[in-house]
Parts: structure tokens; sequence; C-alpha cells
């Protein structure tokens, strides 16, 4: 018997290293990429979520997006909502997180204060691949708007492209046009990141800048505003757009593109309906929701007839060296809003994107499988082989999740790397799993290798069954009883 153990193990060693190979293999095909990302931004006025979000995602196009970065202000941040909001995913997260679960995607990242909430979703293949994952906030001060106005962020690495994700809620009213753009600059000086490669948001190849961004249309009376949206013509309010003028002055907001307001503006709705506010104070509809990116200016040579690079540092080279070697591109395919959402005074923008890369990338860190089958009855072992070089921690982790989790910790059970180790070559490293651990009813699993260094999963297994513990059949338990022991076994493990 242990001859037959020792034969399939050194079988399953051969295997992952001939996967190695063809992951070498398969590397210089790969290497150009064409991703689709889809951005939302909405401001959704402290209302719970709707029951069906499918408009919002475009769950029904025949293109499914990459990623999905989803921005939300004003999300109900009432003491007591907020204080659970902390402990567990608030229900807008959860909402996202179970619609798109069962689409492959999970949560990479998210981040909150107060009620601006920035969520980060990724195609399950892509996971490896994002990398350096940060997220930080700013608090913007300015006339008693502290706490509830600001923005948050993500910045992370994308098959080796810096990409930086900013969600933004400025100051509101007419009049504050200039204090709305000292915030943003105020935002971005600020905003830092633990990272050589961008320690700042300008520094990121690719940024997204979106939010209520608050910026109003001058001038023009209600009656001609209203009569330019009845007609559809949007074309004629652009120039009183206060972000469209304040660009002109600006030159941080002069590196931001945007495509063309071609939907009506976004604000101010009266609630459950598409009528423009009807209230006494009659607000004037503006497009306060925007979707903004900036790719890195290219580094030039200061003298055109200087080839050689002298007169550039040497961040300077790296990034023209970078932007040559490794280019991307960037397409907006659609702008516009959704209005058959009505809960807000706000309607949701949503913006698709075509992002073509070379990748600097193409194989995970670390490939990982299941030795052998898998079930509540035995102890098991998690076959394991670096493809990289990267940075290993005592804290590393190797977590087993059903098909269809909705974000790293949503694991049935996880292993210390170091800690469980068993045994290791130069190409295979084994990691003992407890038979207490794994659910007793069985599954439709996966493994992902956690690298706390890098804070983010770095290698994904192929699916695989953990089957239903016999023991347990054998014993009388139905499947309701297993499912209440898989139950019970869990909580122990959380309280203890």
């Amino acid at each position: 018997m242990m001859e037959e153990n020792e034969e399939q193990s050194h079988g399953q060693q051969a295997d992952l290293s001939l996967k190695k190979g063809n992951y070498e293999e398969e590397e210089e095909e790969e290497e150009e990429g064409s991703f689709r990302l889809h951005v939302v931004t909405w401001n959704v006025a402290t209302a719970d979520p709707p029951d069906d979000v499918t408009s919002l995602l475009h769950l029904n196009s025949p293109k499914s997006p990459d990623l999905y970065v989803i921005g939300l202000q004003e999300v109900y941040s009432g003491p007591l909502r907020f204080v659970s909001d902390t402990v567990f995913d608030d229900r807008w997260s959860r909402l996202f997180m179970s619609t798109l679960a069962s689409r492959k995607y999970i949560k990479v990242s998210s981040i909150r204060l107060q009620g601006l909430l920035l969520l980060f979703f990724s195609k399950l293949e892509h996971v490896p691949f994002i990398r350096d994952i940060q997220a930080t906030y700013t608090r913007t001060g300015i006339f008693g708007y502290w706490g509830n106005k600001g923005g948050v962020s993500i910045r992370l690495s994308f098959y080796g492209h810096t990409l930086c994700f900013l969600n933004c809620h400025l100051a509101a009213h007419m009049k504050y046009a200039s204090e709305r753009v000292d915030e943003f600059e105020y935002i971005m000086d600020t905003q830092t990141f633990e990272c050589k490669k961008a320690p700042t948001i300008v520094d990121h190849r690719l940024v997204f800048w979106f939010g209520d961004l608050n910026f109003r249309i001058e001038d023009h009376g209600m009656h001609f505003v209203r009569s330019c949206i009845n007609d559809q013509k949007y074309n004629l309010l652009w120039s009183k757009d206060q972000l469209t003028i304040m660009k002109k002055k600006e030159q941080i907001l002069q590196e931001f593109d945007e495509g063309p307001l071609d939907f009506q503006p976004t604000y101010k709705f009266d609630l459950n309906s598409d009528t423009y506010d009807s209230s006494g104070k009659k607000r004037k509809p503006a497009w306060t929701d925007r979707i903004l990116w900036r790719l890195r200016p290219k580094a030039s040579f200061p003298d055109e007839q200087d080839g050689n690079g002298a007169g550039l540092d040497v961040k300077q080279l790296k990034q023209l060296e970078e932007d040559e070697e490794y280019p991307l591109k960037i397409r907006q395919d659609s702008y516009t809003s959704i209005m058959e959402y009505s809960i807000s005074d706000h309607k949701p923008v949503v913006g698709i994107f075509t992002l073509e890369l070379r990748k600097m990338y193409t194989t995970p860190l670390v490939r990982l499988q299941p030795e052998g089958d898998w079930s509540a009855d035995i102890d098991s072992m998690v076959l394991y082989s670096p493809l990289q070089p990267f940075p290993s921690s005592t804290w590393d982790w190797i977590g087993l999740y059903e098909v269809g989790f909705t974000s790293v910790s949503d694991y049935i059970t996880y292993t210390w790397v170091k800690d469980d180790e068993v045994a290791f070559n130069e190409e295979v490293i084994q990691v003992y799993v407890g038979k207490e651990e794994i659910p007793v009813r069985g599954a439709e699993c996966v493994l992902c290798y956690y690298s706390n260094t890098l804070q983010c999963i770095i290698g994904i297994s192929e699916p695989f069954k953990v089957h239903e513990s016999k023991v347990a059949i054998e014993e009388g338990f139905v499947h309701e009883q297993i499912n209440g022991l898989d139950k019970t076994t869990a909580s122990e493990a959380l309280w203890n």
C-alpha cells in the first residue's frame, strides 16, 4: 500500500513539474492580452440595495468583463449599521459578491470610508496575476464635510501593469467648483502607497477617477437645461459643465480623459421616478456622477535630437523602457447612465473599457493541486511547486474553497504552509491537511495559495471533487445531518 502511495505521489509530482514546463512553453503565446473593464459609480443616497443588479452589471451582455470596479457614495452609515458593517460585509457588498460569485468572479479588494465604498472584482482566472494590492482613504474637511466626503482608492499590479482606482465624493453646491478641484488635488497629493514603483497615484500606469464629483451646469436657466435634456441636445450644455470649464484652467485635470456626455444628467431626481427635482428647491440637473481616466504620459527626451536618454533620471528611463517593451492602450467602449434604477436621487453611471496590454508575466508564482482523493475520512495532502521566486513567509497559507466562493476570506478551511509542511524536494512541496478540517458533505473545490507578504492569492488549483464522508453515511447520517455537522465543526473552529 505504501509503495502504491509513493508511486502515486511521484506521478503527481512529475505531473506538477510537467505542467510547470507547459506554462513556460505557453508563455510566449499569451503575452498579448485584451481585457474588458466594467466601472460603476453610483450615489445611492443611503438606500438599501435593489433586488436585481442585472442591468447595472450588464449580466446579459454577450461580452463578460474581466474586471468589475464598483464605487458607491452615501452608503448608509448610521451608528448601528456602520458598526455591523465593520464586522460583516455591508448589504451592498453582499449583493455584488453573491451575484458575481456564481459567474466565477471574486472580490479581490474593498475599502470603506463611512458612506464611500469601493469594490474590486476579478474573474478567477486573473486572480493569481493581480498583485501588490493596497487600499487607502482620504477625508476632506472643507466647509464642514469632514468624514462624509473624501476619496477611497485601491491600487494593484495587473499582469505587471500598475493600476489605481479612485472613488471620490466631493463638496456639493453650485458655487464650490474651485473647492472641488482643491479637494481632488489634496486627495491626489496625500494618498501614498508602500510601493517603490508607484508610491503615489500619478505614478501608476493607468488611473481611473470616478464618483459623485458634484460638478454642476453653470449660467443656463432651468428651462433651457430641461429643454435640452428633453430634446436630447446634451451637447448644448457641455460648455457650461463645471468640470469641463475647470479642465481648461487646471493642469492636473487636463491629464484626465473622459468620454462624451451623451446621456442625460444623472442628478437630481425625485425618489422612485425619472422626474427631475420637483421639490421647492428645484435643483438644476447636472452631470455630478462621472468616470475619467489618466494614462501616464510617456517619458520623453528633453531634446528630440538626443536619442541616448541623456537628461532623463533613472525613474524616467525605467518608465520609458517599460512603455516601449510593455505597451498599454485603453479604449472606452461605452459611457452611459442606467435610468431604470430609482431608489436614489442619482442615477448610476457605467463606463466600459478595453485594456490592451503586453503582459509582464504569464505564469502564476505557485502551482498547486490536491494529492489523491479527498474526503473527511482521511488526512489529505496538498502539492505545490514555486514556479518563480517570491517572498515566502511563515504566515503564508493554503485555503480550501468551494467553487463559487466570494472572496479571499470565504474559505472552508486553511493550512499554514510552513507549519504543516510534510516533505519537499527541489520541485514539489507537500503540505498536510487534517481530515477534521475537510467538509463532511463533500463539495467541488479549489485550493488557493495566499502570500502574506504580497497580500494576495498567487496560485489556484484546478477544480477537484471532495467526496462525501463514507463514515458519516455508514453511521446513518442523512444529508441534512451532514450539513449540520459541517456547520457545527465550522462554528467550533471559529470560536476556538
